[in-house]
């Protein structure tokens, strides 16, 4: 993982793995070889006042993600719009993985991963140092009732 610069307080870049699912769970069942999987090392603004993962289209085009669905999303400023959802985008930070749905951005460069990655992927926020930490390196952390 690579920290960049921050623009504001609370964000900054870094690099991670995204990959398409499907071809991963093809590549283990052995119905395609593991060369073959769609993936990418990509850019993404970390950002704990966004909600979820938004990919730029030229990376869901690599990947090979298909639209299933329309989302509102609504920006900073206010403005609101509707976008393009895709599902299976598996993605990997600090050695952790996860499967996500994605809001599909046509201009973006990079990808935006909004809390809901975040915690699901028990990482937190250092401000101080622009980066991403385990809460516990050990483990991943799920907080039961």
């Amino acid at each position: 993982m690579q920290n960049k610069g921050a623009k504001k307080v609370g964000r900054f870049s870094i690099q991670f793995e995204v990959a398409n699912d499907k071809d991963l769970m093809r590549a283990e069942e052995g119905i395609i070889s593991p060369d073959k999987i769609r993936r990418m090392t990509i850019e993404g603004v970390v950002d704990p006042g966004a909600s979820r993962l938004v990919l730029p289209l030229s990376a869901v085009k690599q990947l090979g993600l298909q639209s299933s669905g329309k989302v509102q999303v609504r920006y900073a400023d206010r403005r609101t719009a509707q976008r393009d959802r895709v599902q299976g985008v598996h993605l990997e930070i600090l050695g952790r993985q996860g499967t996500y749905a994605a809001s599909v951005e046509p201009k973006r460069r990079t990808a935006l991963i909004g809390a809901i990655v975040l915690e699901d992927l028990d990482l937190l926020v250092d401000c101080t140092h622009q980066r991403l930490v385990p809460r516990d390196p050990r483990f991943i952390n799920t907080e039961i009732e």
